[in-house]
């Protein structure tokens, strides 16, 4: 089993162990995690994701201990049975009952929840997840993927679950639900006070929605952190995809009502983005990727580029053999990434612990 970890049980977090071997695969897996916010699962397809999800769920009979807070679903002696854990789980597929109601549907767990025992209301979930125009639908097979994906995590979410266990929930939706779906669940994100577990393999659905991450491999977790650090960390895999890039939590500054753009202001400076149609002070997180990201060893002057930021080179890391990641702290707790030449490297004189400008070419936002 993994390790030597320790079995104390720290109160505010879920801590998850467990063995597992399938045929020829093994599940050899342990994160700890906070006990509000959404933690990923994360790595490619094959990777153990869904097999530890299982095991969380009870679904998978394995060795191991799970701890949420100040309940115990496993341990050595204890394995609290599926439908005793109080949990939501949203699969890959919706699957509603066809012959109920949407609102049946809805209400499925939350008639056998005892009123006083309800963490959400019906109205609250409808609200979150905009479904007041489909409640009263009759038939969900007549409704698109996006819309019965949603109400299918309204009904795991009114069972009043201590953890919701979501499974890759935008696997089977096209780009356009995708696209719809995000902002009901960027809403959960803010608004729900229990932890979240979210499968995907998809780095942007993980930069949109975690807080924390818990990166796997063959079966095994190969790290955990917050969401910042660790895709910004040069050791792990995450860093050097096509995609990599950092994630930065900016506040809404002012609106330049001239040329339609609005400033984001976070540790390491300001960034310059199209309008932003939420109000001075709001939280709002900014994905900017590795690629798009140039740097200058002096001010640049004269350049299609406004967003321009004091840096200091941090790490240098070979990819391949023509280019390199280098990572960049901008301010105090802020970093970025930037893939650039071999050759720009060498030109330059690029060196850890270097000032240098990084030069921002497109920031996209992501709630």
């Amino acid at each position: 089993m993994t390790g030597k970890s320790s079995t104390k049980r720290v109160f505010g977090e879920l801590h998850a162990q467990f063995y597992l071997q399938l045929e020829s695969f093994v599940l050899d897996a342990e994160f700890r995690a906070p006990s509000r916010g959404v933690t990923a699962l994360f790595g490619p397809s094959g990777s153990g994701k869904t097999t530890l999800l299982r095991c969380i769920a009870g679904l998978e009979r394995s060795d191991g201990k799970f701890f949420i807070s100040d309940e115990i679903w496993q341990d050595g002696t204890t394995f609290v049975t599926t439908d005793q854990r109080n949990l939501g789980y949203v699969f890959q597929e919706a699957s509603l009952f066809s012959h109920m109601s949407v609102r049946a549907n809805l209400e499925f767990g939350y008639k056998r929840i005892e009123p006083k025992e309800r963490k959400v209301q019906l109205e609250q979930v409808v609200e979150w997840l905009g479904l007041s125009s489909l409640v009263e639908r009759h038939n969900p097979a007549l409704l698109s993927g996006g819309e019965r994906q949603r109400i299918a995590i309204g009904r795991a979410l009114l069972t009043s679950p201590s953890i919701l266990l979501m499974d890759e929930p935008l696997s089977a939706l096209d780009t356009k639900s995708k696209q719809d779906i995000f902002p009901y669940l960027e809403r959960l994100h803010r608004e729900l006070e229990i932890p979240m577990l979210y499968v995907s393999h998809s780095l942007d659905e993980v930069s949109r929605l975690a807080d924390h991450l818990v990166l796997m491999d063959q079966g095994r977790v190969i790290a955990t952190g917050a969401l910042q650090t660790m895709l910004a960390r040069l050791d792990l895999p995450t860093a050097h995809f096509d995609d990599a890039g950092a994630v930065i939590e900016a506040t809404v500054g002012q609106l330049d009502e001239t040329y339609q753009l609005t400033q984001l202001d976070f540790s390491g400076g300001s960034l310059w983005v199209g309008k932003v149609n939420l109000p001075s002070g709001s939280l709002i997180r900014a994905r900017v990727l590795a690629r798009d990201v140039s740097i200058a060893t002096y001010q640049p002057h004269g350049s299609s580029i406004t967003n321009i930021l004091n840096a200091r080179i941090a790490e240098i890391h070979d990819e391949g053999v023509d280019k390199v990641m280098v990572q960049m702290q901008v301010g105090d707790s802020s970093v970025l990434l930037s893939r650039i030449t071999r050759r720009s490297r060498d030109v330059l004189g690029l060196k850890s612990g270097m000032e240098v400008f990084a030069q921002v070419k497109s920031v996209a936002l992501m709630s």
